[in-house]
């Protein structure tokens, strides 16, 4: 099959109970952007050493699997004006079915769900979330499970912002989305508490000193950043505490970007690290931008 003439979106499901978030999410982001959708399904391809008969008997029962998830996608999709196409791919595993499948048709993004693979239809063990997160030729967008309030409700974009390659990579694509939902872009850095662990042989008052002097750095960066985004309105917010938990509890916003790596004051991780942790935990949906350069 040959790609699209316009990069679609590919929504990653499995029958789990976290298909209908990424649905959700996946045809919010396809009607947003004006991109087409791709529904697919990732089964075990083959064994290259096997008993044969019985392989065979197996991945053809894993692929009348994948089949049957399609078909509940259609039903939840049934009546979509948008161009929805539904797809197939056998492959060693989830995350590298779709990273292909991403590869070939130059998708704008791949969406699943915080627990893709669900119990009743497991055809891969493991997150495929966690590992989509690694090498994505483009961006993730995993929704969270049992997602309360619908995408394009808020009526807000947000990014996770650090002046790094990947922090300014998160912003221009979080300022893409804004502009084309036509609201406004938040931009949130975080920074520790003043009774958060101390480094070693660092003294309280050094440490005070630093994190005020780190929060006038970030504030600079946060005010230059929201100005060079002129074509959306954009303001910008400063919280307190441990990284992924304050992230994760940001709530006025429909998608939350951030970079795949980056650091925050003390040279604390604040994206490549909890990346991972903040799309198991995140309120609403997270995209994780791909690695820049």
């Amino acid at each position: 099959m040959t790609a699209p003439a316009n990069p679609p979106v590919i929504i990653g499901v499995d029958g789990g109970p976290s298909a209908a978030d990424a649905l959700a999410l996946g045809r919010w982001a396809a009607r947003t952007l004006g991109t087409p959708l791709v529904v697919a399904v990732v089964h075990p391809a083959p064994s290259a050493i096997g008993s044969g008969r019985v392989d065979a008997e197996w991945v053809a029962d894993r692929h009348r699997a994948a089949e049957a998830v399609l078909d509940q996608a259609r039903a939840a999709l049934a009546g979509d004006p948008a161009e929805v196409t539904y797809r197939v791919v056998a492959s060693s595993s989830a995350a590298h079915g779709l990273h292909d499948l991403a590869e070939e048709l130059a998708a704008e993004a791949i969406v699943v769900g915080s627990g893709w693979a669900g119990p009743q239809r497991r055809l891969f063990a493991g997150s495929t979330a966690e590992r989509l997160l690694a090498g994505s030729v483009c961006p993730v967008a995993v929704a969270p499970a049992g997602m309360e309030t619908p995408p394009g409700t808020v009526g807000r974009i947000g990014v996770a912002y650090v002046d790094t390659p990947d922090g300014r990579a998160a912003l221009t694509m979080a300022a893409r989305m804004a502009e084309r939902t036509g609201g406004p872009l938040r931009l949130y850095t975080v920074v520790s508490e003043a009774d958060a662990p101390l480094p070693f042989l660092v003294g309280r008052d050094a440490e005070h000193a630093f994190l005020e002097t780190a929060r006038e750095t970030y504030e600079l960066s946060l005010r230059r950043a929201a100005e060079s985004v002129g074509a959306c309105d954009a303001d910008w917010v400063i919280l307190t505490g441990d990284v992924v938990e304050a992230l994760a509890e940001v709530t006025e916003v429909d998608l939350l970007f951030c970079g795949s790596r980056g650091y925050g004051p003390a040279r604390r991780v604040l994206l490549g690290g909890v990346s991972s942790r903040l799309v198991r935990r995140a309120r609403r949906p997270v995209v994780v931008v791909p690695r820049s350069g």
